[in-house]
């Protein structure tokens, strides 16, 4: 027990509030990953924590979540311990189904199966591939779905309330790290500078949005996200889908990402991750608005000659939200 509890564990940087943090969380529950297989430590990103010269160390463009892991052949308890530090959110979901199998060998305390998310076929990669592409544009990022929330004045008077001071609380951080290194109070390179002033100016831009300058221009740019280009990526999300997951039977690495940004899109439309498929995906598409409604081309129950339950047609998303909804990952995530 001594010796285990010596073994180098990887370190989860994430945020409760950030998209992709809960995709990797989502992905470590289907892995099996033990709970003290892996520390968890909070960036307060509302705070700007993740622009700190410390984790800037870690993550030189201060990416939440990222994950430290130690490197292969320093896990012994007698080795110095040697980590690298992954950020991109696909690259990790992809570590961290490969590092877990029923055959790995990896110094795992989990009795949990290891389920392999990776896509079966070459057919099933390339649709996986595409659902993960299309919601990881910058065009529907996150911070993008966010900021561009308003339909008219109140709402984005009501959206500013809460995202304003978020922002000048990052902008402020910005600002400090830049002012202590004018007054020669900290050192840091001219490439760290550089970004910083870099996410100065992102923040700020997206500050304007709030200033009640441009409402009009605000609100034009944000009916073109809601109708479409939302609608755009979707559309080309269900098309890829197959039900009720998004490849079939089986969960997949498409589906940890589809589902973080999925509860996302159906937060911002005034649902929340326990509403049923049906009437989540009903809030999505009256949010949209202009009569789009999606393709109830799936059908969620086999006829059976014992029961006088009959197939019903949802949409695909609607299927695949209660198939995600179900599991135990879903609940645990999202338990709060």
């Amino acid at each position: 027990m001594s010796t285990s509890s010596a073994i180098p564990k990887a370190v989860l940087y994430y945020s409760p509030q950030s998209v992709w943090s809960s995709a990797i969380l989502l992905a470590l529950h289907e892995k099996g990953y033990g709970e003290d297989e892996v520390d968890f430590r909070v960036v307060d990103v509302d705070k700007g924590q993740e622009f700190s010269p410390t984790f800037l160390r870690l993550s030189p463009k201060g990416m939440v979540p990222t994950l430290v892991v130690p490197l292969r052949g320093s896990l012994a308890s007698d080795v110095a311990s040697r980590f690298k530090a992954i950020s991109d959110t696909k690259a990790l979901v992809e570590f961290l189904d490969k590092s877990r199998s029923a055959s790995s060998h990896t110094h795992t305390t989990s009795s949990a199966p290891a389920p392999s998310l990776s896509p079966a076929t070459v057919a099933s990669a390339s649709a996986s591939s595409k659902i993960i592409d299309y919601i990881h544009a910058d065009e529907v990022s996150p911070d993008r779905l966010q900021y561009w929330n308003a339909r008219d004045q109140a709402s984005l008077q009501e959206l500013g309330k809460s995202l304003v001071p978020i922002l000048e609380s990052r902008r402020a951080a910005i600002v400090g790290y830049l002012t202590d290194c004018e007054r020669e109070t900290m050192r840091m390179s001219e490439k760290t500078k550089a970004f910083w002033r870099e996410k100065q100016v992102e923040t700020e831009t997206a500050l304007s949005m709030f200033s009640g300058n441009d409402i009009d221009g605000y609100l034009s740019r944000s009916r073109d996200m809601w109708e479409i280009t939302i609608p755009g990526v979707l559309t080309r999300v269900n098309e890829e889908l197959i039900g009720p997951y998004a490849l079939g039977d089986q969960v997949s690495i498409a589906d940890i990402h589809l589902s973080a940004w999925l509860s996302l899109l159906v937060r911002l439309a005034g649902g929340s991750p326990f509403d049923d498929g049906d009437v989540a995906i009903k809030r999505v598409e009256k949010r949209i608005g202009n009569g789009f409604v999606f393709p109830e081309d799936f059908l969620s129950s086999t006829f059976s000659p014992f029961t006088e339950e009959k197939a019903v047609a949802r949409s695909k998303l609607a299927a695949f939200w209660d198939a995600m909804k179900s599991r135990s990952s879903w609940k645990k995530v999202y338990a709060s």
